[in-house]
């Protein structure tokens, strides 16, 4: 059965960074209150363990552990959302019911690599996160070929996360589908906010929450001042991340991805 075309929320979130200490352990703390604070700064949703957030690096007690200390950290009416996409439905599937037990909102997550069965692995996503919202995460390097725009009518979803960074497939979003469409690239905020779009979810949000924010309410001279900084972090991914919130606010920049 198709998903509910509802937004999850509407504006600019924040794919969040995971924090850790400088032994290399989780730092849930550190975590959750950097999330406070970019909510303080006009971040209308917060992702966690999405892949800025090093999912991959984690471990499925560390998922849970960074869900609950957001969660309890933040407003009601901020929604958190789980990345729980996977190798496998069967890990999906396990993550996700685990993140909403721990107290995850909604739910993100891309199909397996290669993935031929769209609507069978959604349809597991949506039954394991007992009726939260789920947004399909369009992002073919990790989960190739990803999942096509003319698909998306026919999944159990709410809506879509597309980190494509493609301005023609955004488009064909916005006009040829329903549901919720959020931007995962802060290269097409001022593009993606004007013409329809229900929000964004980007990594930049960790370091330039307000600019993200100006730009996807249209302002193209915010989008044009982004550049140098959504380049920096779109080639050095977290670690660059880190790099700058050390700078800047005294987190530890250890990172487990390159």
């Amino acid at each position: 059965m198709k998903g509910a075309a509802v937004d999850v929320f509407s504006g600019v979130g924040v794919a969040l960074v995971t924090l850790f200490d400088r032994a290399g352990e989780l730092d849930p703390t550190a975590t959750a209150a950097h999330a406070a604070d970019l909510v303080a700064r006009g971040m209308r949703a917060v992702l966690v363990a999405g892949t800025t957030g090093e999912a991959g690096q984690l471990t499925a007690p560390e998922r849970v552990a960074l869900v609950r200390a957001v969660r309890a950290e933040l407003p009601a009416a901020v929604p958190v959302l789980a990345g729980t996409g996977a190798a496998s439905t069967e890990s999906a599937a396990e993550l996700t019911a685990d993140a909403v037990r721990a107290g995850a909102d909604a739910i993100l997550a891309y199909p397996p690599p290669g993935s031929g069965d769209l609507a069978g692995f959604f349809g597991a996503i949506a039954a394991a996160a007992a009726s939260r919202p789920v947004l399909a995460y369009h992002v073919p390097w990790i989960s190739a070929p990803g999942v096509p725009v003319d698909a998306l009518p026919g999944l159990p979803i709410a809506g879509i996360k597309d980190s494509s960074g493609s301005a023609d497939r955004l488009l064909d979003e916005l006009a040829n589908y329903d549901g919720a469409t959020y931007v995962g690239s802060s290269a097409l905020l001022a593009l993606a906010g004007p013409m329809g779009g229900a929000g964004a979810i980007l990594a930049l949000a960790n370091v330039e929450p307000e600019g993200c924010c100006r730009a996807f309410a249209g302002d193209a001279s915010a989008q044009r001042d982004l550049a140098r900084a959504h380049l920096e972090v779109k080639a050095g991914g977290p670690a660059a991340l880190k790099r700058i919130l050390s700078g800047r606010g005294g987190y530890c920049e250890l990172s487990r991805v390159a």
